[in-house]
């Protein structure tokens, strides 16, 4: 069984971005009512627009953080699993039916086809590294 796996490349796990964001919101929370107690009754109510929009914004990073793409040959099957969000597909394909379509100018994805089902891959992929991942899906299929 050959296995190649693209994830997305976050600079922060959502672990670590919990534990950041916990820190922020007790540093904001502080500060705004040090400014409560001093009177300034307009700082609290943009530091809860702030912290508003710093959850939403954490949690859009964290749902796409762990995204993934994985394509798997085993024998005479190819199967593609992709995470985008918290949607999981899989598509499975006969090895000896499909085509690796190569990405067309200035894309930056490629295809695996077979009669009406495609698929689009490697959304995870360095530009640089997209053709050596199709001719190396090639070689393992016997393709030229």
């Amino acid at each position: 069984m050959k296995i190649w796996q693209m994830k997305r490349n976050c600079s922060l796990t959502p672990r670590q971005l919990l534990k950041f964001y916990i820190a922020l919101v007790c540093l904001s929370l502080l500060v705004a009512t040090g400014f409560l107690l001093a009177g300034a009754w307009v700082v609290p109510i943009f530091t809860a627009v702030e912290l508003t929009v710093v959850t939403v914004g954490f949690l859009i990073y964290c749902r796409h953080a762990v995204d993934y793409e994985e394509i798997q040959i085993d024998g005479h099957t190819l199967i593609v699993r992709k995470m985008i969000g918290s949607k999981e597909s899989d598509y499975v394909f006969n090895t000896r039916l499909l085509r690796v379509e190569p990405p067309e100018k200035g894309k930056k994805v490629f295809f695996i086809a077979q009669s009406d089902n495609r698929v689009e891959v490697g959304q995870f992929v360095q530009k640089e590294q997209l053709m050596i991942l199709v001719s190396q899906l090639r070689a393992n299929l016997g393709q030229r």
